[in-house]
């Protein structure tokens, strides 16, 4: 059974169709921010407990059996933008936290698997910008294909910020300058159709939490969600 999602306002619609990414003010809720911080810190430990390595210059957290991590996760704003994105039913796949190290977290442009057909976000749990490692991005009309530093944008906002993308698009961290805290929550959705292929290496991916849920991706006029007395999509 598809699990009905809220479509995007024509104006967001639009960003993401022209950009390939849309920044979202404020979608993780004030009431949530600190339970997300606390789950972050929670999850942080040593690297035996990633099945597979994970990049030097980061802090790395397990998050995704936390109840306050899965309800941001669902945050309507989040799945209407990835569903306009991949426009087919899809499924909340992964999320984990991640932080740059002071000095360190710069990442090259790149795009998350060369023609790979998934949404990524990042949940900011931090105020961000270029001196706390932010994420730029190549903004879909601008990019020329190979990678373009000149054309990058260097985003900044505000803790309680999401940052929904299609993984093609060049993006990547820039380097924490400041050592000012930068903690995100990183996450990813899937075609349905693909669930296989993700199901197959979950273990890799040190996925533990239920991903069976399925979401109405594209324009199919369904209504919107249920939400709880934070905004929040009811799970």
């Amino acid at each position: 059974m598809l699990i009905p999602i809220e479509r995007p306002s024509a104006a967001q619609a639009a960003g993401l169709d022209r950009d390939g990414y849309l920044l979202l003010r404020g979608a993780a809720p004030l009431a949530c921010r600190e339970g997300l911080r606390q789950a972050f810190e929670a999850g942080v430990g040593a690297p035996e407990q990633w099945a597979a390595p994970r990049a030097n210059g980061w802090r790395h957290a397990l998050v995704d059996l936390d109840p306050v991590v899965q309800r941001v996760c669902r945050a309507p704003a989040v799945l209407a933008a990835v569903g306009h994105l991949l426009d087919e039913p899809f499924f909340f796949s992964q999320v984990e936290g991640r932080e740059p190290l002071p000095q360190a977290g710069h990442q090259p442009l790149h795009r998350d698997g060369a023609g790979q057909r998934a949404v990524a976000a990042l949940v900011f749990l931090d105020d961000f910008g270029p001196d706390n490692g932010a994420t730029r991005v190549v903004p879909r009309h601008l990019d020329p294909g190979a990678p373009d530093e000149t054309l990058a944008q260097v985003l900044s906002g505000a803790a309680g910020d999401i940052l929904v993308f299609d993984v093609d698009v060049l993006h990547g961290a820039t380097i924490n300058r400041s050592g000012a805290r930068r903690r995100t929550l990183l996450l990813s959705f899937m075609p349905e159709r693909l669930r296989a292929e993700e199901d197959a290496c979950r273990a890799v991916r040190n996925v533990r939490m239920d991903t069976r849920e399925v979401f109405a991706g594209g324009a199919l006029g369904l209504p919107a969600v249920a939400t709880d007395d934070l905004g929040l999509a009811a799970i």
